[in-house]
């Protein structure tokens, strides 16, 4: 069934309070349709890494599945909210209206890989449902479009390199692991050598790309512009099949045309990083720097305004 083609409307009321696990010495508190969820955490660092605890379940009806109660087990369930690399959380916060969402699906592929979490009504639920559920549950939490669908398809790529709860064939796992793996490292190749193809940056095996040519340069930002939309499209709509095509065009358009700035936020974090284990490593010596870059920007500054007058 082709999942991603049935559009979703919010329905918030889909999520409500989910109760609390029975546990030693500890009875069940049963999920309450009429009251809203409530999502009660206890942080934890275990070996510098941040994590919660749940302390009550989450209750979601989906459309397809019925009831969905997580965590299974509040105990041992933990969580880093919204996994997504520091980086690009600009881009999608670790929280925000999403988060119930994202728990939800968290509580559906833990542990990671087991696909027999079982729903109230005794739907199995496999790692691509899962999948699925947490793009309807973000639109149900209010969750705007574009993000919803950037989520999904990132979490799909995800299952399809991992393969692990899915119920595929091992062929049928290796073939979509191929796919997104191949999809990536081309649009990456792609987009490096358009880069320096629009700066005439000539490489042995670069040869001119034939959308772009030797143009001027407003015509081959265009071109290739219309290259990253159009060249992702047609590697998702021909390989990633017809349930996951849309997936594959999202993440291909998106890794396309963020290449640049990505890139660009990559080296400000790998920058800052390097600063902040300088700073804590040598903070005398890093004070001294900074004190001395400081009064050098003062001082070149002067210069260059005596300098221009």
């Amino acid at each position: 069934m082709g999942e991603a083609e049935n559009p979703v409307t919010e329905q918030p009321r889909r999520f409500y309070d989910g109760g609390v696990d029975a546990a030693a010495g500890r009875a069940e508190v049963p999920p309450d349709p009429d009251a809203d969820p409530r999502i009660e955490l206890v942080r934890h660092v275990l070996g510098g890494q941040e994590e919660f605890a749940m302390q009550r379940r989450i209750a979601y009806r989906d459309r397809h599945l019925g009831e969905l109660l997580v965590p299974r087990v509040t105990a041992t369930f933990r969580t880093d909210l919204t996994s997504v690399p520091a980086f690009f959380t600009w881009l999608v916060p670790k929280t925000g209206n999403h988060l119930p969402a994202t728990l939800l699906h968290d509580g559906l592929i833990h542990p990671p890989g087991d696909p027999t979490y079982v729903s109230t009504e005794g739907h199995v639920v496999r790692r691509v449902a899962a999948d699925r559920v947490l793009r309807d549950a973000m639109a149900d939490a209010g969750t705007a479009l574009v993000r919803r669908w950037l989520v999904w398809s990132a979490v799909t790529t995800v299952t399809m390199l991992g393969g692990g709860g899915t119920g595929w064939t091992k062929g049928r796992a290796w073939y979509y692991r191929l796919v997104a793996a191949l999809t990536v490292v081309l649009i990456l190749a792609l987009g490096v050598l358009a880069t320096l193809d629009l700066f005439d940056i000539r490489i042995p095996f670069n040869p001119t790309q034939l959308w772009m040519g030797d143009r001027t340069w407003f015509v081959e930002i265009v071109n290739g512009l219309s290259a990253a939309i159009a060249v992702p499209l047609l590697l998702a709509r021909l390989f990633w099949g017809k349930d996951l095509w849309i997936a594959g065009a999202v993440v291909g358009v998106s890794l396309s045309v963020l290449l640049h700035v990505t890139v660009a936020v990559l080296a400000i974090t790998g920058l800052y990083q390097a600063v902040e284990r300088f700073t804590r490593s040598v903070p005398r010596a890093a004070a001294v720097l900074a004190c001395g870059g400081m009064v050098a920007a003062l001082v070149w500054f002067v210069v260059a305004v005596i300098v221009t007058r």
